[in-house]
């Protein structure tokens, strides 16, 4: 950590924080892997099989407009509010969760939780751009993507015996101590905080704005459980809401990954898309492909959460190292990873590659997603950070579910006979290696730009003009 009096997240002054933040990510990770392991339960004693797909959409449409009420809240009146608002929010999501009595009380709990979880989210980055030093940034990245290895090897397991022993209740009520405790000891540093002195006006618009982007996501989230007429036209609804939703909310030129901020925000895109729509096939994979038992698939999600922590602890220990090439050095090994994946569908050649390949693209993730954040952080000015930290995973959460929802729709073709299984997945993998192809490609792009010298009026070069 350094010597006498170097900065480190254990010193005196960052300690409290430090830990503070860890718990409440690593609580908010486990409820993340714990949940679907609850979910099958919860459903069948409330009666709401029908509904099944609704807890997790409503978590994710209240997710996003979280994130951009969180981005306002930071700006408007710093970190400190935006945290004790989502951390109040969340734990009130847990106790309806626990308590629900009926399906749709449950879908209500999971939105409110999805809501806490976006301002949650969006504090976190506020709360490192004001409380940490660039040089820490880095480090602190790497901490928080190891506190979510313990609940992804854990997460389901905890969660499976809380469920069988006590009830699936268990598995959000018992957060909810936890949760409390991180947030006392992430209050003393709040204190410090700074409160902007002149903040912007609230932008009630970008609300409204994000409303429509979630139901866009919602839509299309719906549409990939269906194969008829009113599944596509959701889906062109869907489709279009989010797209025009979307644009008030992101950096302009975002799409076309302009210079600085724009292609930072599309890369953490690209990154969440191409990884997450290949790792929720992955398990069923193995299992529909190879006949693998349910612990033997979910190894190779494990070793992708290794490889993951692994790399966001070395790269945090690179302050010096330039962000951008690791982000490169990042979209490479993710591409390189989904590559090797697709093997695994191949005729005559066994599921066993994916526990290295899926490591490999866990690698990759490691080194992007902090470089993503650290280069936000040190281009987006203080009276902006919050909305471009919701920005920021506002293209996270939607470009996951677009692939993960696309990832759905061909699996249900392929149930229906459609298309091969082994075909799908070969797809798949292979069109988001591409996506991380294109990341890797404009990865320079993620530099801030270069802002050319004024010149005094009237003087001339030796140049020439």
């Amino acid at each position: 950590m350094g010597g006498p009096g170097t900065p480190g997240l254990l010193d005196a002054r960052h300690r409290l924080t430090t830990v503070g933040l860890l718990l409440l990510i690593t609580l908010v990770a486990f409820e993340s892997m714990a949940v679907a392991t609850a979910m099958p339960t919860a459903v069948g004693e409330l009666d709401g099989l029908r509904w099944f797909g609704w807890p997790f959409t409503a978590f994710l449409v209240a997710q996003v407009v979280g994130m951009v009420v969180g981005g306002d809240v930071g700006d408007r009146q710093g970190a400190r509010a935006g945290l004790l608002w989502g951390v109040g929010i969340f734990a009130a999501g847990l106790l309806a969760c626990g308590v629900a009595a009926d399906m749709a009380l449950f879908v209500a709990g999971r939105a409110v939780q999805g809501f806490g979880g976006g301002l949650i989210s969006v504090a976190i980055y506020v709360v490192v751009g004001q409380a940490y030093d660039a040089g820490l940034r880095p480090r602190l990245f790497g901490a928080t993507a190891a506190a979510w290895v313990l609940p992804a090897l854990i997460g389901p397991l905890v969660a499976g015996a809380l469920t069988t022993s006590v009830g699936w209740r268990w598995v959000f009520l018992a957060l909810l101590p936890l949760v409390l405790a991180g947030l006392t000891l992430v209050l003393p540093a709040l204190r410090s905080l700074t409160v902007p002195a002149d903040p912007p006006p609230a932008r009630v618009a970008r609300r409204w704005w994000a409303v429509l982007a979630g139901a866009g996501v919602g839509a299309l989230q719906y549409a990939g459980q269906r194969l008829d007429l009113l599944g596509a036209g959701l889906a062109v609804v869907g489709l279009v809401a989010l797209v025009v939703g979307l644009r008030p909310l992101l950096p302009r030129r975002t799409v076309r990954a302009g210079r600085g901020l724009p292609t930072v925000v599309a890369a953490r895109g690209l990154l969440a898309g191409s990884f997450f729509g290949m790792d929720a096939l992955l398990p069923l994979t193995l299992g529909a492909v190879h006949g693998y038992s349910p612990t033997a698939a979910g190894i190779p999600l494990t070793a992708g959460a290794v490889g993951w922590a692994t790399a966001s602890q070395l790269q945090g220990r690179l302050p010096g190292a330039s962000r951008v090439w690791l982000l490169r050095l990042g979209f490479v090994l993710l591409a390189a990873g989904l590559v090797g994946t697709a093997v695994i569908a191949v005729p005559g050649v066994g599921g066993w590659p994916a526990y290295l390949t899926w490591a490999v693209a866990g690698l990759g993730m490691g080194l992007g997603m902090p470089s993503v954040g650290v280069l936000l952080l040190a281009q987006s000015p203080e009276h902006r950070r919050g909305a471009d930290s919701a920005a920021l995973n506002v293209a996270d959460v939607t470009a996951s579910a677009l692939c993960i929802g696309l990832t759905g729709v061909l699996v249900a073709a392929a149930a229906a006979d459609l298309l091969p299984f082994r075909a799908v997945v070969v797809a798949v993998a292979a069109g988001y290696a591409v996506l991380a192809v294109v990341g890797a490609v404009v990865a320079p792009r993620a530099a801030a730009p270069v802002v050319p010298p004024t010149r005094p009026a009237g003087a001339t070069t030796l140049a020439g003009p």
